[in-house]
């Protein structure tokens, strides 16, 4: 869509010069038509902007300040000018302006670029999806990214069936390095839709970014991304160096997963919210948790958000299904002996679907240990994606085709790769937190 508005901003000065070329070119006629011109581009875009069914309007809000401005000069300038611009307009002049011109608005136009008009794949379910958010403060932990001694805080994001009866189960979902609480939205309003509560939450510092309870914006640690690409970047990084590095990664995201359960769960057995919500909306965060089933409790999370939810599934006892997207399991190596990963013997736990890219890697470094891992379980199931990327088990490639390439696309189509994934999610939560359905899916697509 930002192209063709790119075009036709375009056709619209070169319009303006064509006209000064062989009509209009007095001054004062330049300066009528270019307010014309420049009133035109600030409407059309205003009305894409209003337009209900126009998602992500976000990315047009850089480009409509930018005509904005621009339609107020060109209006002024005509106004102050038009009886007094004498002459000719010079054509260089012309030319110039319009380069400029269309420089200026392509560059507002880059996060329309970047981004597609995405709002999701269309739901199953019979309910219609509502959100809500809340900020959790564990003044238990201080948050050691910060200096200013304050406490950790993690976001929490409501995804849960509107206007619904009745009690549902709760999914939580955590994001994977760098990532963001929305990488798996067409997930959460699947569920949602189907009669489950899901909350994504954030970890702060490790998300590309966030906010805080004073509205102050959190980006991702500079050192937490330049370890990640160490350790992730290449083949002469050493099984050794990639325990001792993420050891205190799972360490904080498994506190903030332990944190945020035990804070719903006492929320959902007191009624209230306690002192660590922080909400504009408790009442909104209270109905959710009204409805919300706590005996009932699946994790989920995407890369080392995967590793997170099976890492709590193996030490708590209040998790009953979980779902790892193309996450490695950092949690499941009890030490390196050899510099090859020794995974932990003892059957994992809790029913665990793990969903893969089917990336070989030599024996005995992490990413091929899953396949030990899942058979060692009491109830577990690996599916493959053939030619997936690590982002095909997202949203971004949908929201975002190029930065979906350029952070792990495969030779797929993510909508189909993603449709299949939901639906595998959503029959796996429902056979073991609802006692429903079969298990009827393939172990590679």
């Amino acid at each position: 869509m930002g192209l063709i508005f790119l075009i036709i901003f375009a056709l619209a000065e070169i319009a303006l010069v064509v006209l000064t070329f062989t009509r209009f070119g007095e001054k004062a006629a330049w300066l009528k038509n270019r307010a014309v011109i420049r009133t035109a581009e600030a409407a059309l875009m205003l009305g894409i902007i209003l337009v209900p069914a126009t998602n992500l309007k976000w990315r047009f809000f850089f480009a409509m300040g930018i005509l904005a401005v621009r339609f107020l000069f060109a209006g002024i300038m005509w106004l102050i000018k038009r009886n007094k611009a004498t002459g000719k307009k010079k054509k260089a002049g012309s030319v110039v302006d319009c380069i400029v011109s269309i420089m200026l608005i392509g560059f507002a136009l880059v996060p329309s670029f970047i981004f597609a008009n995405y709002g999701g794949l269309p739901t199953t379910g019979e309910f219609n999806v509502g959100t809500t958010d809340a900020i959790l403060v564990d003044e238990s932990r201080p948050d050691t990214f910060e200096n200013d001694g304050s406490f950790r805080e993690v976001p929490v994001h409501f995804f849960y069936p509107e206007n619904a009866e009745g009690s549902f189960p709760l999914v939580v979902f955590s994001h994977g390095a760098f990532g963001y609480y929305q990488s798996n939205f067409s997930t959460y309003r699947e569920l949602a839709s189907n009669g489950y509560v899901v909350v994504a939450l954030d970890h702060p510092h490790h998300a590309f970014f966030t906010k805080d309870t004073d509205g102050k914006i959190i980006t991702v640690d500079q050192d937490f991304i330049n370890e990640a690409m160490v350790i992730g970047g290449g083949d002469d990084v050493s099984n050794e160096e990639v325990y001792e590095g993420t050891k205190s990664w799972m360490e904080l995201r498994i506190a903030d997963g332990n944190f945020v359960l035990d804070t719903i769960e006492a929320a959902k057995k007191s009624g209230t919210l306690g002192t660590a919500w922080h909400s504009e909306n408790s009442d909104a965060v209270l109905n959710v948790l009204a409805m919300t089933d706590t005996d009932k409790i699946g994790c989920m999370g995407h890369s080392l958000g995967g590793a997170t939810g099976i890492a709590l599934g193996r030490e708590r006892d209040d998790i009953d299904a979980v779902i790892d997207f193309d996450g490695t399991v950092l949690g499941e190596v009890v030490e390196i002996k050899n510099g090859k990963c020794v995974p932990n013997d003892t059957p994992y736990p809790v029913p665990v679907l793990v969903f893969s890219n089917g990336e070989n890697v030599e024996e005995g470094a992490y990413v091929n240990i899953t396949g030990d891992f899942v058979n060692n379980a009491k109830d577990g199931k690996l599916v493959t994606f053939k030619h997936a990327g690590h982002m095909d088990f997202t949203d971004l490639p949908l929201l975002s085709p190029f930065l979906g390439s350029m952070l792990g696309h495969g030779n797929i189509d993510t909508k189909e790769c993603m449709t299949k994934t939901n639906e595998i999610t959503l029959e796996w939560l429902n056979y073991y937190l609802k006692n429903e359905g079969t298990l009827d899916f393939q172990a590679q697509y």
